[in-house]
């Protein structure tokens, strides 16, 4: 959506938000179902054979069923937030209240992207708060790389945070011993703070020329249906302080989820399809757990074990973290953080791990699902990403926050 002179392009319509066309989601959840079917293929024959137990399938189930069910209900709640205009409105807002400076508006996008992050999850801000913050950048006239990528570095590096952030830190509680969210916090604080400021901190150095320009006053607009976006924006406000309760997380999620499905039943049943429920994020997780429990019943941690050491210095988690970061752009953050989750051991080694596959997911595009989504939005807006730009960037960012986040870790 190129700029006209003398007028700027306006925000789409909030009753069809700024989201990627249904084909292009489509294509990437349906490779991402076709992997995760395969892998539930490898894990059924697992269990068949016996090298998977029934005893470690109930254990797996008892386990990841919450976490599932989380990503079900946080998944609807984003969805129906979006539809009903909420995402659009905050940054409509945001560049209201940015006193026409660029850089006063990438700043209000880096909060609000730090707390879609925390409170929503990863895959929120990557999925749908990106198209949102290319589109305000377009009508305003500015570049829309620092936002795009100010989306999926904050996405991904500002995930650590809260358990409810990232699907690896809820599966890391269960090892933790299923601290309270504020006292995991507390544990992660130091490192997640350095995933976050890092990337801020070079978005504006290397994008300050464009971050340094003005636009023109921008008009609000009123929402198309205003007690569906009245209810989406209550919703979510109530679920961010339950999320944080220390009530099971997947309890508020799924409340949540119900009210608006209710709420669209009422006002705009067409919205509520089938899709809604991310079928393809389920059956890849579902895929990767199986055969991940089953690789670890062969032996896989005994291996991963030699390769990374052990011990709580700073030398040691660096390896650890390292060997994490290496593995999630191998393969992908998710399996990497469950086959080394065994050679843990300690509360620094987990968060080393989760360091690791979370603020170092950032290099290779397969290494978050976050980012391949994102990637997608992207291609549906005609934004073109740099790939090179963006593995060489991640490398160096990485190769920075590692160190200081374990440095963070171990001194505070």
């Amino acid at each position: 959506m190129p700029s006209v002179p003398g007028r700027s392009p306006v925000l789409p319509d909030r009753r069809c938000p700024p989201t990627t066309p249904q084909p292009t989601r489509v294509s990437i959840l349906m490779k991402t179902a076709l992997i995760g079917a395969g892998l539930a293929v490898v894990g059924i024959v697992a269990a068949l054979t016996g090298i998977l137990s029934p005893s470690a399938l109930v254990e797996l189930l008892d386990r990841v069923a919450p976490v599932l069910g989380f990503v079900i209900g946080l998944t609807i709640v984003a969805d129906l937030a979006a539809e009903a205009g909420l995402f659009a409105w905050l940054a409509s807002a945001a560049a209201r209240f940015s006193l026409g400076r660029v850089w006063v508006l990438w700043l209000l996008v880096v909060v609000l992207s730090v707390l879609c992050t925390v409170f929503l999850s990863l895959d929120t801000t990557a999925v749908l708060l990106t198209p949102v913050v290319v589109l305000v950048a377009r009508r305003v006239g500015a570049s829309p790389l620092p936002f795009a990528f100010t989306a999926i570095w904050i996405a991904n590096c500002g995930s650590l945070l809260l358990p409810v952030s990232n699907l690896t830190n809820l599966l890391a509680v269960h090892a933790l011993g299923n601290p309270a969210p504020l006292s995991y916090a507390a544990l992660v604080g130091p490192a997640a703070a350095v995933g976050i400021l890092v990337p801020v901190v070079a978005i504006a150095i290397r994008y300050r020329r464009e971050l340094s320009g003005r636009f023109p006053a921008v008009s609000s607009e009123p929402a198309s249906d205003r007690p569906l976006f009245v209810v989406a924006a209550v919703v979510v406000v109530l679920l961010v302080p339950a999320l944080v309760s220390g009530i099971e997380v997947w309890i508020p999620a799924a409340g949540a989820a119900l009210v608006l499905v209710v709420a669209f039943a009422i006002r705009r049943r067409a919205a509520l399809k089938l899709t809604l429920v991310p079928w393809g994020t389920l059956l890849f997780a579902s895929g990767l757990f199986l055969v991940v429990a089953a690789a670890q019943a062969l032996g896989l941690a005994r291996l991963l074990g030699d390769l990374v050491g052990t011990g709580d210095d700073f030398g040691s988690l660096l390896r650890l973290s390292g060997g994490a970061a290496l593995s999630a752009n191998a393969v992908n953050n998710l399996p990497a953080y469950l086959a080394l989750e065994p050679v843990g051991g300690s509360e620094l080694r987990l968060v080393a791990i989760l360091i690791g596959v979370n603020l170092g997911c950032i290099v290779t595009p397969w290494a978050s699902l976050a980012t391949l989504l994102w990637h997608g939005r992207l291609a549906a807006l005609d934004v073109e990403v740099p790939w090179k730009r963006f593995i060489l960037a991640g490398l160096v960012l990485t190769v920075v926050m590692l160190p200081l986040s374990i440095l963070a870790l171990v001194a505070l």
